[in-house]
């Protein structure tokens, strides 16, 4: 099932026309269920309620979005530092076995890298078959020397390939952990309800005509831009792999 908040321009395009429709709603119900100037007062101040919460909502899931976001820069941050940490490392091993680390190393970093870049989920499960058979080579090398010479040196590189597989997992996990659909829904509602208010308080034709375009078109590009930033393959705003890719270049030609 296909999960509308992993394209923001989907978002957008459907929450425009969605959150219109609704305060054109409270317009007919404002024609037949006309408010007496007895009821205006009570009645903004329940639309001033209303819109207040849905503030507070939008602002809550932007930041939780952002939160999410910077996690998964930082912790990109970490993989370069892994990788980069255990190819050094490497000499530590004998000759041999660091001839056979060090390939292993950059081809495991260029799929990392690619990992990042990816647009299609097609790409990303390819990648992950690829990763995954390079991690067990690459723990296959170091456990190899470990065996044979168990010394704190070598100790030294398992415990930095560790690091390395660890890394992996927690920007997987990072990429996985996304706004709660409970909190989309939420917000969704509480951004209809609130349409319905703004168009059943409208009271000219011109308000209906102007002003009735601009809210939904605000509220609508509010929500994209939050599953923009919570969107971490298929969005504008994505984590660029600087770290990686400044790693990459810096590693001496095979």
């Amino acid at each position: 099932m296909i999960d509308i908040t992993d394209y923001p321009t989907a978002v957008l395009v459907v929450a425009g026309p969605v959150l219109w429709l609704a305060a054109r709603g409270g317009v007919r119900l404002s024609r037949r269920f006309p408010l007496d100037d007895d009821m205006r007062q009570d009645f903004n101040t329940l639309q001033a309620a209303a819109l207040t919460l849905l503030g507070l909502i939008i602002a809550f899931s932007f930041s939780l979005a952002s939160e999410r976001y910077d996690q998964r820069k930082n912790l990109e941050e970490a993989e370069a530092n892994a990788i980069g940490t255990e190819y050094v490392r490497a000499d530590l091993l004998p000759a041999a076995d660091a001839a056979r680390l060090r390939p292993l190393l950059k081809a495991y970093l260029d799929q990392r890298v690619q990992y990042y870049m990816a647009f299609r989920d097609s790409e990303t499960r390819e990648i992950n078959k690829r990763t995954a058979k390079l991690q067990e080579e690459l723990w296959a090398t170091v456990v190899g020397p470990a065996t044979a010479t168990p010394t704190p040196i070598v100790a030294l590189v398992v415990s930095g390939m560790n690091d390395v597989l660890n890394a992996q997992g927690y920007t997987q996990a990072a990429w996985w952990n996304r706004i709660p659909g409970s909190a989309w829904w939420l917000m969704g509602v509480i951004g209809l309800f609130c349409h319905v208010l703004v168009g059943y308080g409208s009271r000219s034709r011109a308000t209906e005509r102007r002003l009735l375009f601009i809210f939904p078109a605000f509220i609508a590009i509010a929500f994209a831009f939050i599953a923009d930033i919570d969107a971490p393959r298929h969005g504008i705003i994505r984590v660029s792999p600087q770290n990686l890719m400044s790693l990459a270049s810096s590693l001496p030609p095979s």
